[in-house]
C-alpha cells in the first residue's frame, strides 16, 4: 500500500515533453548551419572533438533529473504496518438506472449525470459506512461489491453509462433482487439500497416486488431524477444533438418521472422517497436517514503507518545532477583511443 502526499507535484512534469521539443528542433537547426556552411570533411577538421551522441545522453539525464526530483517533491509513502480495524458503519448499496431514458435532459445536465453526482456528494459524507454499485436497466449487474474503499468507488461510479447494458428497458426488480447478494449477513438491520431513476418501469409486477422487497429486508431510498412533465430522449453525436429517441409510430418518445413507483417501494420497505433535484437536499435527507440506522461492527484490514520515500528519489536526482556535471559534449579521449569502430584507420 502507498500513499502520494503532494500529487500537484505532477504538473511539473508536462515540462518533459517541452524539453523533448525544444530538443529536437535545436538539433535541426544545428544540423541545418552544419551543412550550409561545412561539408563533413571540413566540419570534422575544424571540430574533431564534436560527439553527436553527448547532447543526447545529457537531455537524458536532465529528464530522470527532472523525474526523480518531482517524484520527491510528490513524497510517496509505503505502508509498513497493518493492523486489523474494528469499524461501525452502514452497508448502502446504490442502484443506478442507466437505461436510455436517463439521457432525458429535464433535469441539468442530464438524468444520469445527476445520479452520479448525487453518488458522489453522499460518499463524501459518508464515515465508516460501507458502500456498493449495481447499474441496471432491463437486467442488473454488479459495478462494484460492498467496500470502504471510497476513491475506488467514485472511480467506478464514473464509468457508468447508458450504452454498458445491451437489452434495454427498466426492472426495478432486478437491481433489489441482485442487491440480496451484496449484504454478508443476512441477520443485519442496516442493509440499505438506494434506487436512482426516473421510475419508468416497463417489467413492473406489484406482487413480485412487493414479496421480494419484503423477504430482502432491505430498506430503500428512492430518488426521483427527472420531471412529471417528461422530455424527450436525445440521440447525439459528438455532444450534438442530431435527433430524438421515437416509437414505432414514428413519435417522439417523452419519458416522465414515475413518483407513484418510487414511493411505493420506499413505503414498502419503511424506507423514504426523495425528489433528486437538489442536491444538498437530497445528500442530507439520505445522510440524517443513515444516521439515525443501527450501526454494524465490521473489521477491516488497513496500513496505520507509512514510511516516506522521498529520499531515495531526490539522492537519485542529485546523482544524475553529479553525473551531467562531469560529462561534457565533447568526445570522451579514452573512448575514442578504444577506435571500437575503426574509426581511426
Amino acid at each position: 500500500m502507498y500513499q502520494l502526499e503532494e500529487t500537484f507535484y505532477f504538473y511539473i512534469l508536462l515540462l518533459i515533453p517541452v524539453i523533448i521539443l525544444v530538443f529536437i528542433y535545436n538539433k535541426l537547426w544545428q544540423k541545418k548551419i552544419i551543412n550550409k556552411y561545412f561539408n563533413k570533411e571540413t566540419f570534422k577538421f575544424l571540430s574533431p572533438d564534436f560527439s553527436h551522441s553527448k547532447s543526447y545522453l545529457k537531455t537524458s539525464i536532465i529528464l530522470f533529473v527532472i523525474t526523480f526530483l518531482v517524484i520527491g517533491l510528490v513524497n510517496p509513502k509505503i505502508g509498513t504496518e497493518l493492523q486489523t480495524v474494528k469499524r461501525e458503519g452502514v452497508d448502502i448499496v446504490f442502484a443506478v438506472d442507466v437505461s436510455k431514458s436517463m439521457l432525458a435532459e429535464d433535469i441539468a445536465p442530464n438524468r444520469i449525470f445527476k445520479a452520479k453526482r448525487l453518488v458522489s456528494e453522499i460518499f463524501n459524507k459518508l464515515g465508516s459506512d460501507r458502500v456498493g454499485i449495481i447499474a441496471y436497466a432491463s437486467t442488473a449487474i454488479p459495478v462494484l461489491p460492498i467496500t470502504t474503499d471510497f476513491s475506488s468507488a467514485k472511480m467506478f461510479l464514473e464509468s457508468l453509462n447508458t450504452d454498458m447494458l445491451s437489452s434495454q428497458g427498466t426492472s426495478i426488480f432486478e437491481a433489489i433482487e441482485l442487491s440480496r447478494g451484496f449484504f454478508d449477513d443476512d441477520n443485519q438491520t442496516n442493509r440499505v439500497l438506494c434506487i436512482l431513476s426516473d421510475g419508468e418501469d416497463h417489467e413492473y409486477k406489484e406482487d413480485q416486488l412487493n414479496s421480494t422487497i419484503n423477504e430482502s429486508g432491505i430498506t430503500i431510498f428512492s430518488v426521483g431524477l427527472g420531471s412529471i412533465k417528461g422530455a424527450p430522449i436525445p440521440i447525439k453525436e459528438n455532444n450534438i444533438v442530431k435527433s430524438y429517441k421515437k416509437d414505432e409510430n414514428g413519435e417522439v418518445v417523452i419519458t416522465r418521472l414515475d413518483e407513484n413507483l418510487l414511493q411505493k417501494i420506499a413505503q414498502q420497505s419503511d424506507g423514504k422517497y426523495i425528489k433528486g433535484d437538489n442536491t444538498a437536499y437530497v445528500v442530507d435527507e439520505v445522510i440524517n436517514e443513515l444516521k439515525e440506522m443501527d450501526k454494524k461492527e465490521f473489521e477491516s484490514k488497513q496500513f496505520v503507518s507509512f514510511k516516506d520515500q522521498f529520499q531515495w528519489f531526490i539522492g537519485l536526482g542529485l546523482l544524475l545532477i553529479l553525473l551531467d556535471s562531469v560529462i561534457f559534449n565533447k568526445k570522451t579521449k579514452w573512448i575514442k583511443k578504444l577506435n571500437l569502430f575503426n574509426e581511426n584507420e
